[in-house]
């Protein structure tokens, strides 16, 4: 569990913030070269501290998000990068991006989607905002079926200290915080079906033995989307603020590759959809064990 700590009382405030600010990064809310909110707005808006907002965009710039500057603000210098080969990737002007996929993923009246990843916090912060349209009747999908493979503890290779391999504590944090993100979806897209607003909906977490080289989504078995997790050296700031120097991996910020399946079934696009499909599939019913908890 994390430490209490900072004006907010409460340690997972700062990684909440993060969080939220790497999704609007992500989805174009701000986008490449534009400036964030000061750090005043942004803490009356979040309902946190300043200092919590300071902290988390001290973060922000180790991992390389963000470039700040005393008395110029922080600027965005790193987005996700989503390549596709089909000629219509999506209807948004500015190219695919997650939120946008996961949007027209979800107008139609079953949605099926399959997630490998290392955590699932970006997962969350999307499907969240796919649930506040469904709330407010702009979508009404009649079912949501949702299956995510999550590596096991034991496999995992990262983080983990540079100096110490076998400190535990990096790989907790992980855990503690892709608990909470899991947590939360399964309570998620569950209200929708208990307030009667989607008829059907199975959420369903999967462990592997597998440490996870890559991400993969797979929406409605029609579209794919497929990035390679790069190691990198930075620091981690832990719930009690010591900061230790660490091997991790860029997950939401990784550069995707963006597949659909069409009606030639040798065309690049079916043959990534259908492999990648395949794989899932194999794993999840040959590798993978039901879990309600990541430890």
């Amino acid at each position: 569990m994390e430490a209490q700590q900072g004006g907010d009382g409460r340690g997972g405030e700062f990684q909440r913030i993060c969080d939220e600010l790497r999704t609007r990064m992500v989805d174009g809310t701000y986008p490449l070269r534009s400036f964030l909110p000061s750090q005043r707005d942004l803490a009356e808006e979040l309902g946190v501290s300043r200092d919590t907002v300071q902290r988390a965009l001290r973060e922000l710039a180790r991992e390389g998000w963000i470039e700040s500057r005393q008395g110029s603000g922080s600027r965005i210098v790193k987005t996700q990068r989503i390549q596709s080969s089909a000629a219509k990737a999506t209807r948004q002007r500015r190219g695919p991006t997650l939120g946008s996929l996961m949007s027209e993923a979800f107008e139609r009246p079953e949605v099926t989607l399959d997630v490998y990843t290392l955590t699932s916090e970006s997962l969350d912060a999307h499907i969240r905002l796919q649930a506040e349209r469904i709330r407010g009747r702009s979508i009404a999908p009649e079912c949501i079926i949702l299956r995510m493979l999550l590596p096991t503890a034991a496999c995992l290779p990262y983080p983990r200290a540079k100096q110490d391999s076998s400190d535990p504590r990096l790989q907790e944090r992980l855990l503690t915080i892709t608990e909470r993100h899991t947590g939360s979806l399964r309570r998620l897209l569950r209200d929708l079906q208990t307030e009667s607003l989607v008829p059907h909906v199975d959420v369903r977490i999967r462990r592997a033995p597998l440490a996870p080289a890559f991400k993969l989504y797979l929406f409605n078995g029609v579209e794919a989307l497929h990035g390679c997790y790069e190691v990198i050296e930075r620091p981690i700031e832990l719930s009690t603020g010591e900061e230790v120097a660490a091997l991790d991996v860029i997950g939401l910020g990784a550069t995707l590759t963006h597949h659909v399946k069409d009606e030639d079934p040798q065309s690049p696009g079916t043959v990534f959809v259908d492999s990648a499909q395949a794989w899932f599939d194999s794993v999840w019913q040959r590798l993978a064990e039901e879990t309600t908890s990541l430890r």
